[in-house]
């Protein structure tokens, strides 16, 4: 279904992972994706792999730290298509490195909090700043935002990380309230562990945690974040706006105690 045909989508954080498969989803619904990373040149070969002609796909080197690359993207992306009407905000800091050093509300280093501050949410401010009034001119469209469960509920550590995936969730809702009457919807998602490859590689003793905790057989994949973003994108969601939409399997739905319980019943006693 090419739900996204003749629209012009920008993924902010778009090279792998849940960006990737967001590329992919778009262009696949017909979109035209300019895909933003910092690793450019695995943000080039994505670009390529969609079928690059220059009218398709194209691949702009983003730093979600450094506002004149935020606003490089942006211009970029009109220069070239003429118009945007997608801006999906996805970068995001998770190295195993600033994971690891992102501790406690005491023991937290300024420096990083600010660092991880900075990426995960004034790149996010920074964007839909640079592309709102180009949104707006090409008739309203769609800001996207990839937050968290961590923004929903407190954790042991990664004060910094849970923190900033909250105010997503609030700024989302601040562009939703300011330019709805503009033609903008702006909508979060919060994903729970989603299984892209470096989940796989860095976060398997977080995996077996939260295992119990889900309600489907199996976590997510990055095309389920893709399904849903396209979802979000497309006209099809015209009266969704200022959401906080989870694609967790169920992790925040239920109550604490239900790991517990499950196993107390299949625990020969």
């Amino acid at each position: 279904m090419q739900r996204l045909n003749n629209k012009i989508a920008i993924i902010a954080g778009g090279a792998t992972g849940i960006g990737a498969a967001c590329a992919t989803r778009f262009v696949r619904d017909g979109a035209k994706v300019v895909i933003g990373d910092i690793n450019i040149e695995a943000a080039q070969a994505l670009a390529d792999s969609l079928g690059n002609t220059g009218n398709t796909a194209k691949a702009v080197y983003y730093d979600a730290a450094d506002a004149d690359s935020i606003k490089n993207l942006i211009d970029t992306t009109a220069d070239t298509f003429g118009a945007i009407h997608i801006l999906h905000n996805n970068a995001g800091l998770m190295s195993p490195k600033v994971m690891d050093a992102d501790s406690t509300v005491v023991d937290i280093a300024l420096d990083l909090w600010n660092t991880v501050l900075a990426v995960n949410v004034t790149s996010f401010l920074l964007g839909s700043k640079f592309a709102i009034p180009h949104i707006i001119k090409a008739g309203g469209g769609s800001i996207i935002n990839t937050s968290s469960d961590s923004g929903l509920a407190g954790d042991l550590a990664r004060t910094a990380y849970g923190a900033s995936k909250a105010m997503v969730i609030s700024l989302t809702q601040h562009i939703a309230v300011q330019y709805g009457l503009q033609g903008i919807r702006c909508n979060a998602i919060t994903p729970g562990v989603i299984m892209s490859e470096q989940a796989r590689v860095n976060s398997q003793d977080l995996v077996r945690a939260i295992k119990s905790h889900i309600l489907t057989p199996d976590f997510g994949e990055p095309a389920d974040i893709a399904a849903l973003a396209a979802f979000l994108a497309s006209d099809e969601s015209a009266y969704i706006t200022g959401q906080a939409i989870a694609c967790d399997g169920g992790h925040l739905a239920h109550q604490p105690q239900v790991a517990d319980v499950r196993r107390s019943q299949t625990t020969p006693g």
